[in-house]
């Protein structure tokens, strides 16, 4: 093997690479002047840190971690930030990281920092565009207990360290959040998971913090939640997010559902945050003394508003027991369904917006389970079709009182206008003789508004009923993908202010239907109303309203619930159905006429003591009335 020897060019190229090297580091040395700025920098830096006293040393517990608390300086800092409680922070579990337990429908991230449910993700359900449901998640929430030490320091616990640890109790999960002052004092925060169940049990309790906290201030505990949009139309669903509550044992209220609201509350027994068709619900195993509310709208413009709807808040203050605390709760996180919040027997279903009063009783007793039944064996579209059929034929007995009031008076038009010319000059008399007509015909005019007015109670009842039934989230019917929501057969360019931006076809086809009905229902009317002074305004009236309804509708329901809309399309071409049937083969005028006839010829029955008080009191206002103009 041949040996390498140095040749002159390589020495040569050593050394002016080193002269280079050399030549670069005389350069880039500091001059006498930086030197001298140097040192009176690092001085004046030293002066002001010796000035500074410690418990004005600018820290939060953010600033400290196990991993960064290394030295005497930032232990000192954060022991006077956090006296007792800064112990939590010197902790390998004193980080940002989040601990993920599932029991089958919730899949929840427990937070180091805080303690609190930083993510709340419901298993079984996506939202309109596929995007799994998130009820917490991305800082939404804040879940926060402030409290004063007994060394007069405030603290929040969002702000300070817990240490995790994950268990079994059965078959139970169980998540216990411990902020520590040492190995066995601390707050713990202890949530229970079952499976396949949306109620998490959780207690706030500790231990060994009677000498530590100081329990003659106040103690509050805030929740707050910030819901995310998870329907097609933003503006439909923030109309049924609301802040719904129990309290005073059995009363049931609600936050406005538009506007910004506030209420100071007493005996609290749950208080929801409902999002539509989910929910997040904080229930108290025993009644919250005192507890304050708000809701904040968020959806101004549904054209620019279209992540959030609305902010929720609730602050309770917390109460020590023997100097420790001791508050058990529970969460629910799930369906704003009337089955599944039925089952935990605390009255949780009252939070679904069934409606007041009689229509509320109406849904829960003869609605939910009518659909209930039908939809258990029929598709849902076809479902909403037969309970329709039902509710129509249930009431057509009172369509056919309407209807028969109607013809009657009708026939007896030219007798009532003949009583109209012949009292011109005396209006008690036209009343007087009207009514006794009326009377013996059996035409009275309320027996026709009597049988509309039923009907009143299941169209309100049914208007809450469709917008709040969870079975209809998500089912197709036809060319509808989603009957609890709109559906769209033609998207538009821009926003029609009322509309919006796609035509729905279901409240088209009801809208039709509305017209064609009251066109029927309207000309019967007019045609029995007896001719009388103003009679050409009233009948434009109602004219106009039989475009205008089926416009309103048009308008309205363009954003409404499908299910909705479907159904008064099917209500009303049954209506149509059950009139023409009416008219055609039940009713015959020729025989109604001949009764009237029978009627009117009988003796005049005795008055009843009300019918003739009333006529007293008529002639004595007509003499007055004759009094008066003869002055």
């Amino acid at each position: 093997m041949e040996e390498k020897k140095l040749d002159l060019k390589s020495i040569i190229g050593f050394i002016l690479i080193f002269g280079i090297l050399v030549y670069m580091m005389y350069m880039n040395q500091p001059t006498p002047e930086e030197l001298e700025a140097q040192a009176k920098q690092e001085q004046v830096e030293a002066e002001q840190k010796a000035e500074t006293p410690e418990d004005v040393l600018v820290t939060t517990a953010n600033d400290f971690s196990a991993a960064t608390v290394t030295d005497s300086t930032q232990l000192v800092a954060l022991n006077n930030k956090l006296g007792a409680f800064a112990y939590s922070s010197t902790l390998p579990s004193a980080t940002n990281k989040e601990t993920l337990v599932e029991n089958g429908v919730l899949a929840l991230k427990f937070s180091n920092k805080g303690g609190y449910l930083s993510e709340v993700k419901l298993v079984p359900f996506v939202d309109y565009d596929s995007i799994p449901i998130y009820l917490v998640k991305e800082n939404n929430t804040a879940f926060n207990i402030s409290f004063n030490t007994s060394d007069n320091r405030n603290l929040n616990t969002q702000d300070l360290f817990f240490e995790p640890t994950v268990t079994k109790n059965g078959e139970n999960t169980v998540v216990s959040m411990k902020l520590k002052v040492s190995p066995t004092q601390f707050l713990e925060y202890r949530y229970e998971l079952i499976p396949n169940d949306y109620m998490v049990n959780f207690t706030i309790r500790s231990q060994g913090l009677s000498s530590i906290v100081n329990g003659t201030q106040k103690i509050n505990l805030d929740w707050k939640l910030k819901t995310f949009r998870h329907d097609k139309s933003i503006s439909y669903e923030n109309r049924y997010t609301r802040l719904t509550y129990k309290h005073e044992e059995d009363k049931i209220d609600k936050l406005s559902p538009s506007g910004d609201d506030e209420e100071t509350l007493e005996d609290v027994s749950w208080l929801s945050y409902r999002q539509h068709f989910f929910s997040s619900i904080l229930v108290s195993d025993k009644p919250l003394k005192n507890v304050e509310i708000t809701s904040k709208n968020l959806v101004l413009d549904e054209e620019i508003d279209t992540i959030s709807t609305k902010i929720f808040t609730t602050k309770i203050p917390l109460e020590l027991q023997a100097g420790e605390f001791n508050q058990p709760l529970k969460f629910y996180f799930g369906p704003t369904d009337n089955n599944t919040l039925k089952k935990y027997d605390i009255g949780l279903e009252d939070s679904i917006p069934f409606g007041w009063g009689l229509f509320g009783w109406i849904n829960r007793f003869l609605f939910v389970p009518l659909f209930s039944f039908l939809s258990g064996f029929l598709p849902y579209g076809i479902a909403i079709v037969v309970m329709t059929v039902l509710i129509k034929l249930l009431l057509s007995f009172v369509q056919y009182k309407q209807f028969l009031s109607q013809a009657k008076l009708k026939i007896i038009k030219p007798e009532l206008d003949a009583i109209k010319e012949k009292y011109k000059d005396n209006k008690m008399k036209i009343q007087q003789e009207t009514m006794a007509l009326q009377t013996k015909a059996g035409a009275s005019p309320l027996s026709g508004c009597l049988p509309a007015l039923i009907q009143l109670p299941v169209f309100y009842a049914l208007f809450q009923f469709f917008p709040s039934a969870f079975d209809l989230r998500q089912k197709s019917f036809l060319w509808a993908d989603d009957l609890s929501s709109y559906d769209v057969v033609a998207d538009l360019p821009f926003h029609i202010p009322f509309y919006g931006d796609h035509v729905s076809l279901f409240p088209i086809l009801a809208s039709i239907a509305i017209f064609f009905y009251m066109k029927m229902t309207t000309g019967q009317q007019m045609a029995s109303q007896p001719t009388q002074e103003g009679m050409p305004d009233m009948q434009k009236m109602m004219k106009y309203m039989i475009y205008f309804s089926p416009l309103m509708m048009l308008f309205f329901f363009n954003n409404y619930a499908s299910g909705l809309s479907l159904y008064y399309f099917i209500s009303n071409v049954i209506s149509i159905g059950i009139m023409l049937v009416i008219k055609n083969f039940i009713l015959d005028e020729d025989k109604i006429h001949a009764k009237i006839q029978i009627s009117k010829a009988k003796p005049k029955k005795k008055q009843g003591k009300f019918a003739k008080k009333m006529a007293e009191m008529m002639e004595e206002a007509e003499k007055q009335k004759q009094s008066k103009n003869k002055k």
